[in-house]
């Protein structure tokens, strides 16, 4: 359904997977894995529910299938010119869509970046999706006094890197702030229950329960 498209990133030029729905303008931000045909599909989805989806490629053509190549990606990632990819893709909407409102929904990595983008430009991403991502890096973490989108974040019940209780404080710490913020917890489920490309961890129930609160999401604030 979509193509591979090229957008302005300070200066340079960024590159993404655009899926256009005719509808309001949505950023799918990637797994460690890379720009994957599942978050290509992702990108369909939401383009076949009509919204203008673009995943950037932030690792600029590589990809990953074994853990270890996905790990060395991720820890090659320069955040900074992420955050540049991630915010002219932004613009890129804005300005394919014709609208300043964009929604943010990102997984594993693309959670934590997903809260990130929505800290940087809070002039933009009105609705962001967190799918569990977290931020565990002090030195990383963003100005969480400038969020201004509606957070809803998804999480596993039985995860080590984005545990329950790290999700549930960082819920606590947004709300404290002012921020609407809900995170959901879903039982039984494992890190990735929404990647149907990964039969080990997909759970079918959480992931449709989880689609649609996110499709709600977007509708309601885009």
């Amino acid at each position: 359904m979509g193509e591979m498209v090229s957008f302005k990133s300070n200066g340079t030029m960024g590159q993404g997977y655009l899926a256009d729905g005719g509808g309001p303008g949505v950023i799918v931000i990637q797994e460690w894995w890379g720009l994957v045909p599942h978050i290509k599909a992702v990108a369909d989805r939401f383009a076949s529910e009509g919204f203008t989806a673009l995943a950037p490629d932030l690792y600029r053509g590589q990809a990953a299938s074994e853990p270890d190549e996905a790990g060395k990606l991720m820890m090659g990632l320069a955040l900074e010119r992420a955050g540049k990819d991630l915010s002219g893709g932004v613009d890129f909407l804005q300005e394919r869509t014709g609208s300043k409102k964009v929604g943010v929904v990102g997984y594993c990595m693309g959670g934590g970046l997903t809260l990130t983008l929505a800290c940087q430009r809070p002039d933009a991403v009105r609705a962001a999706a967190p799918f569990y991502g977290v931020i565990p890096w002090a030195e990383a973490q963003p100005d969480w006094n400038a969020l201004g989108a509606v957070v809803e974040g998804h999480y596993a019940e039985n995860d080590a890197f984005a545990s329950p209780e790290a999700a549930l404080a960082l819920e606590a710490d947004l709300k404290g702030r002012g921020k609407n913020a809900t995170f959901h917890i879903y039982p039984g489920t494992h890190h990735a229950f929404f990647n149907d490309d990964r039969p080990d961890v997909y759970d079918a129930n959480a992931a449709r329960a989880a689609w649609v609160r996110v499709l709600a999401l977007f509708r309601a604030n885009l």
